[in-house]
């Protein structure tokens, strides 16, 4: 049964995973491997206690203790730290969090080829610097029906606390992994790996030998990994080169592009209705 701590100074070390540590820390804060991140919100941590990711001790204010808990049973014997809301209010963005945050154990990383057997429809993030971008993406992605994502080594991590809050908890319902564990590994490694997979794949640019979303034989591709690039400069010129296809989203009143994450979204919902 958890044990639950009333604090009374923000600062408290009790508070430190949540309040002080940085995502890089929290990574390493126990062995690489069993790492931790922050989910935020009641509605982030019960899809991540669903996906069966481990709990490490929860935060709450005090005054929500009796609408949590439902979740405090589901965590099991943990820390539960409460707070009235003056001290809590010394953490950034707490309204932000619903009243509520939840260390846990990072999930360990698949291998490409294992997340991907079985999978038709792939996203992949190249270098993908904003955690909102990411977040809204994972959140497409489950919603329209990719069967995976894959990020490059430089991409953002989606279990930082703002990826994970904007993915709504989806983050932890898409199978996910990184490609590559060097910067070196992607594009040209990690493109051949995907075709060694048997995916055909598709760079998200525009460029004068684009070929429309709605390309026939885009769509009839039976393996297909869509691949979007980081906000400003988009896919490197390696990738752009390297890939089966390069695809547009046609675009009208002299608009040139979309955000990351709308074109996501659009590329999603065309090429998953082969599915």
């Amino acid at each position: 049964m958890a044990s639950i701590k009333k604090i009374l100074d923000f600062s408290a070390p009790e508070l430190d995973i949540f309040v002080r540590l940085t995502g890089a820390q929290l990574r390493s804060r126990l062995e690489p491997e069993k790492g931790i991140f922050i989910a935020e919100s009641p509605t982030v941590i019960e899809v991540a206690l669903a996906s069966g990711l481990e709990p490490v001790a929860l935060l709450t204010d005090e005054r929500l203790l009796p609408s949590l808990v439902e979740i405090i049973e589901k965590c099991g014997d943990i820390p539960v730290y409460c707070a009235e809301k003056t001290v809590l209010e010394g953490l950034t963005g707490f309204a932000l969090t619903r009243g509520a945050l939840c260390a846990m154990r990072r999930p360990s990383k698949k291998r490409v080829e294992e997340l991907l057997e079985g999978a038709k429809r792939v996203a992949v993030l190249e270098e993908i610097a904003d955690s909102t971008n990411v977040g809204a993406l994972f959140r497409s992605a489950a919603a329209l029906g990719m069967d995976a994502v894959l990020v490059t080594p430089t991409c953002c991590d989606p279990l930082c606390r703002r990826a994970v809050r904007v993915s709504m908890g989806t983050v932890f319902q898409v199978p996910w992994t990184q490609i590559g564990e060097t910067p070196a590994d992607w594009p040209e490694r990690g493109l051949e790996r995907l075709r060694a997979l048997g995916f055909k794949t598709a760079a998200m640019a525009l460029d004068d030998h684009s070929v429309s979303i709605d390309d026939e034989a885009l769509m009839r591709e039976d393996k297909l990994a869509v691949i979007l690039g980081t906000e400003g400069d988009g896919l490197s010129k390696t990738t752009i080169a390297t890939c089966d296809y390069t695809v547009k989203i046609p675009m009208y009143h002299g608009v040139d592009s979309l955000n990351v994450a709308a074109a996501g979204a659009v590329a999603f919902w065309q090429l998953t209705r082969k599915k």
